[in-house]
C-alpha cells in the first residue's frame, strides 16, 4: 500500500501530524481529518482577533487560542454576545479564571462616561442560556427645563442636555439681572441661578422750548397755552404718572419767569423729568407825574403798557391839555401832558346857555337868587356857605349869587359882576323867581337836581351833592390821593 502524503508542513509550527504510517488508518481519513482541523483554527483564531467591545478581550498567541478549549473545556468559550456600552463601557471578570470576559457565569459592571447616567442594570451576569441577566442604557444628562423670564428669554445649543450652554436676553427697554449664560453641569443641575430682566432705563419725556410773551394791553399778565408733553417708557410703554410742578397750560401768568417742570414715572418706578420757562414781560412807560393843583389816576400798574391815565384838577382848577394819556406798544405815552390853571369864567357873554356851556363836566353850580341883598334867608344862606368853602371846593362848586328885581337885576360869581342882562337871562332859563329867596342846584351836566325855597344847612347840602353819580368816583380819588378838608 502507498504512504499518504506527508501534511506536516501544512500545520502549525510545534504541532504534530496526525498522519501515521498505520495501515489500519487510510490516507484519505487522515487527509480529512488534517484539512477540518486547519479550518477551524484558522477561523476562529480570525475571530478572537477581532475583539469584542466592553470585554477586556484582546487576541493573543495562536497556541493559547487553539489549546485553551481544551484545557478548561464549555467554561472558557465565548458564551453570550459581546458587552457593548454606548456612552459607556463595561469591567468584567470571569469565573474559574477564564480568558474570555463574556464566557458563562462572567459577571460584568456597567459604567456610563461623564454627561450620561445609567438606567437600568448596574451589572449583569452571563447566564445559562446565553443572554446577560439585565438591561442597561447610559442615557444623556438633562437639567431642568428653563423657566422663560419675564420681559425676556433665551436661547440654548442643545436644550436642556448635559454641556448644553444657554444664553439669557431681555426684550427692548430692559436689562439682564445676573448670569447672561449658563450651562447645564454633570451635577444636572445649571451652573448659575435664572436671572430677571429689570426694567432699570428712566422713561423718555421733552418738554416745549421757552414761552416768551407779552402782557395784555393794560394787564400784567399774559394767558399762556402750550402741548403738555407726552412721556414714553422705554419698556412697556406705560407710564403710571405724570406730575406738573408750577402753573398750567393756559394760566394767567404774571410778570416775571417761571419754572415749569413735569416728572413721569413708569411701573418700575423710575423716573424723569424735564423743564422749561415761562416768560412775560410788561411793557411799561415812564412814571407820570400829577400836574399842580391836581392829581392823576391810573389803571393797571399806572406805567404799564395799555393802562390809562385821567388827570383831574383840584376845586377852582380846569385841566388843560389832554384829560387821559394811554401807554402804548412803544412804551410812549399818548397825548402831551396837561396842566391845572385857575379856572377862567368869561362873565362878559349875554347868552345864559352859553355862559352855563362853560361849567359843563367841569363845575357844579349853586345859585342863590333874592330879591333883595338884605333878605335875612340870603344872608343866612350865604353865611353858612362861606363857612363851607372848603367842602364845596372839594366838591366842584360854584356860587352864583343873583339879586335884585324888574329893571334892576344884578349878578356876581365871588367878585366878578355878570351883566345885568346875563343875570336876567339866568332867571328866565332856570325859572327862578325873582321876589323871593331860592337856591337851585345843578349838577356838572346842567341838570336841576334840587330847589330850595329856605336856607339848607353845609351837611344836608354836601349829602346831596355827594349822591351825585360822578362824585362818587370823585371822592374816591380824593380819598386815595389825601384831598379832604380838615
Amino acid at each position: 500500500m502507498e504512504k499518504c502524503p506527508s501534511f506536516s508542513g501544512l500545520l502549525p509550527a510545534g504541532r504534530k501530524s496526525h498522519v501515521t504510517d498505520s495501515a489500519s488508518i487510510g490516507c484519505r481519513e487522515t487527509v480529512m481529518r488534517a484539512l477540518l482541523q486547519i479550518i477551524f483554527m484558522v477561523t476562529f483564531h480570525l475571530y478572537l482577533a477581532s475583539g469584542y467591545e466592553g470585554s477586556g478581550y484582546s487576541p493573543v498567541e495562536d497556541d493559547e487560542d487553539i489549546y485553551a478549549r481544551n484545557r478548561y473545556g464549555d467554561k472558557d468559550t465565548p458564551w453570550c454576545s459581546p458587552i457593548k456600552v454606548k456612552n459607556g463601557h463595561a469591567t468584567c471578570n470571569s469565573p474559574y479564571r477564564s480568558y474570555y470576559k463574556n464566557a458563562k457565569g462572567a459577571r460584568c459592571n456597567i459604567y456610563c462616561q461623564k454627561g450620561y447616567e445609567l438606567h437600568g442594570a448596574s451589572q449583569v451576569i452571563c447566564q445559562e442560556d446565553k443572554r446577560w441577566s439585565g438591561k442597561y442604557l447610559c442615557k444623556q444628562k438633562r437639567c431642568h427645563t428653563l423657566t422663560m423670564p419675564l420681559n425676556g428669554g433665551f436661547k440654548c445649543v442643545d436644550g436642556a442636555y448635559f454641556n448644553s450652554r444657554c444664553e439669557y436676553y431681555c426684550s427692548p427697554g430692559y436689562q439682564l439681572k445676573g448670569e447672561r449664560i449658563v450651562t447645564c453641569m454633570d451635577s444636572k443641575v445649571w451652573s448659575g441661578k435664572p436671572p430677571t430682566c429689570v426694567d432699570l432705563e428712566p422713561p423718555r419725556i421733552k418738554c416745549p422750548s421757552v414761552k416768551e410773551k407779552v402782557a395784555e394791553p393794560n394787564k400784567l399778565t399774559a394767558r399762556i397755552f402750550w402741548e403738555t408733553p407726552e412721556g414714553r417708557d422705554t419698556a412697556d410703554g406705560i407710564l403710571t404718572d405724570v406730575i406738573l410742578k408750577g402753573l398750567p397750560s393756559g394760566t394767567n401768568f404774571p410778570e416775571g419767569d417761571h419754572k415749569i417742570q413735569y416728572t413721569v414715572y413708569d411701573r418700575a418706578e423710575n423716573k424723569a423729568s424735564c423743564k422749561f420757562n415761562v416768560k412775560v414781560r410788561v411793557k411799561r412807560c415812564a412814571k407820570l407825574s400829577a400836574p399842580d393843583n391836581g392829581y392823576v389816576k391810573c389803571s393797571g400798574a399806572s406805567d404799564n403798557y395799555g393802562a390809562t391815565c385821567d388827570y383831574f384838577c383840584v376845586g377852582g382848577y380846569e385841566l388843560q391839555g389832554s384829560p387821559a394819556r394811554v401807554c402804548q406798544f412803544n412804551s410812549e405815552w399818548s397825548g402831551a401832558e396837561p396842566t391845572c390853571s385857575f379856572m377862567n369864567i368869561n362873565v362878559g357873554i349875554n347868552d345864559a346857555a352859553k355862559f352855563l356851556d362853560q361849567f359843563y363836566e367841569k363845575r357844579r353850580l349853586l345859585i342863590v337868587s333874592t330879591p333883595t341883598a338884605a333878605d335875612f334867608y340870603y344872608r343866612l344862606q350865604i353865611g353858612m356857605l362861606q363857612q363851607g368853602q372848603c367842602g364845596l371846593d372839594l366838591r366842584h362848586v360854584t356860587v352864583i349869587e343873583l339879586f335884585g328885581v324888574y329893571p334892576t337885576y344884578i349878578g356876581r360869581i365871588g367878585r366878578r359882576i355878570l351883566p345885568p342882562a346875563l343875570g336876567f337871562q339866568l332867571r328866565l332859563l332856570l325859572r327862578i323867581p325873582q321876589n323871593k329867596f331860592q337856591l337851585v342846584v345843578l349838577d356838572k351836566h346842567g341838570m336841576d337836581k334840587e330847589r330850595y325855597a329856605v336856607p339848607v344847612t353845609n351837611t344836608d347840602l354836601f349829602t346831596l351833592i355827594d349822591a351825585f353819580p360822578l362824585r362818587k368816583d370823585e371822592m374816591k380819588l380824593q380819598a386815595e390821593f389825601g384831598h379832604t378838608c380838615n
